[in-house]
């Protein structure tokens, strides 16, 4: 018998995929399926970055570039901060990854040493802890009852004796959650009296409603801070990111770039020049204008269903709900849904294991107003005909 490692046994499958699949089969058989339940909006990358892309090719600028990314790429994230937050970073500072997940891995490979614990929050975001077990790591529970926040008493009452680092994201999915900049500087020196480090995940920023942006920089220089162009700045498919990290860490994080990964996409990074140009930044803030609408629309409409909102969803794409007064099996709820309706959710298992996820599930509001109304009232008919 062929060997596996165990932590292959410990990687869960994303329990969405199935629904996604299903859906996919019943859109094929020509029924009219709402997607509401993959973390990827409806707008297509932006033409400025679409162009660039396309130029890097045409002057066959397809050869690698430095491993912790492009010079002219650095400094333009770290202008980005500049301009955005009034954060002042050395583009040293700045590694070009691919994709957030790329950013993550070097973060834990950094820190984590077999047997170390990592904190991370339930609910959140269901392959960080398979990133830890990639490192050998034992991911370690940060329970968010009830309001889904994450404070620094919560951080304390929760590390543990072999506790390196906890990983915590703003905006945060499933819940679209932000860490108000007190609570950030609270946590920081939490994580810091407990002789741990603060990762935090900001590949939402940029999404944030009705309220200024943020990034725990602001507060916590020495966090390692990860982001992404895939979300707001629209390069989902372009698979390229990015980490902030101390100086005392750099020159163990590029060895590991240069090992893991050889160089970030090369027509990638070219291409996401053009995102910090003025008319896409116009565009992109268009598009989260956009987002905001359908964020309201939905926190109008969903209590007159017998939906609870968790949290406060100030950012990101996504609302998670309490869904127990219509169920008491999330997962069913969404099959059956998906088979009578034709509307595709995430169940809550997907986001963690202590939080009630059987009774909890997400909405991605990744389409067009007309069809998020069609969406709720096929959601309404469901209830009436499946109530408890």
């Amino acid at each position: 018998m062929l060997r596996q490692a165990s932590r292959n046994d410990r990687i869960a499958p994303f329990h969405v995929m199935a629904l996604l699949g299903r859906a996919q089969a019943l859109q094929a058989a020509g029924h009219d399926v709402i997607h509401l339940e993959v973390g990827e909006p409806d707008f297509p990358t932006p033409a400025p970055i679409v162009e660039a892309g396309q130029r890097a090719l045409s002057e066959a600028l397809t050869r690698y570039t430095p491993a912790i990314g492009l010079p002219a790429l650095r400094r333009a994230i770290a202008n980005y901060y500049h301009e955005r937050f009034a954060v002042s970073l050395e583009p040293e500072r700045i590694i070009v990854t691919p994709g957030a997940s790329g950013a993550l891995q070097l973060a834990l490979a950094l820190l984590v040493d077999p047997g170390d614990g990592v904190l991370l929050s339930d609910p959140g975001y269901p392959c960080n802890r398979h990133f830890v077990e990639l490192v050998n790591g034992i991911p370690q529970i940060l329970p968010l009852a009830g309001d889904a926040r994450v404070t620094a008493e919560k951080v304390g009452q929760h590390w543990q004796s072999n506790t390196v680092c906890t990983l915590l994201a703003s905006p945060d999915n499933p819940t679209g959650a932000i860490l108000p900049a007190t609570e950030c500087a609270a946590i920081a020196t939490t994580v810091a009296e407990l002789g741990g480090s603060l990762i935090v995940d900001e590949i939402y920023q940029g999404l944030v409603y009705d309220q200024p942006e943020h990034t725990v920089l602001s507060e916590a220089p020495d966090a390692l801070v990860l982001n992404s162009f895939s979300k707001y700045f629209g390069m989902t498919g372009w698979r390229l990111g990015w980490m902030v990290a101390p100086p005392q860490h750099l020159a163990a994080l590029e060895r590991m770039a240069q090992n893991f990964f050889i160089a970030p996409p090369t027509i990638s990074q070219h291409a996401a020049l053009a995102a910090f140009l003025p008319e896409t930044r116009l565009e992109l803030d268009r598009r989260r204008d956009v987002l905001n609408a359908r964020r309201k629309l939905l926190l109008e409409a969903l209590p007159g269903l017998g939906l609870h909102v968790i949290g406060e969803p100030q950012g990101a794409f996504y609302i998670y709900l309490d869904v127990s007064s219509v169920t008491d099996n999330s997962f069913a709820f969404c099959e059956q849904l998906l088979e009578q309706e034709f509307v595709a959710l995430t169940p809550g298992a997907d986001f963690g294991s202590v939080h009630g996820p059987e009774k909890c599930l997400r909405i991605a509001y990744t389409t067009d107003e007309a069809r998020l109304t069609e969406a709720l009232e096929r959601l309404r008919r469901f209830i009436i005909r499946n109530g408890k």
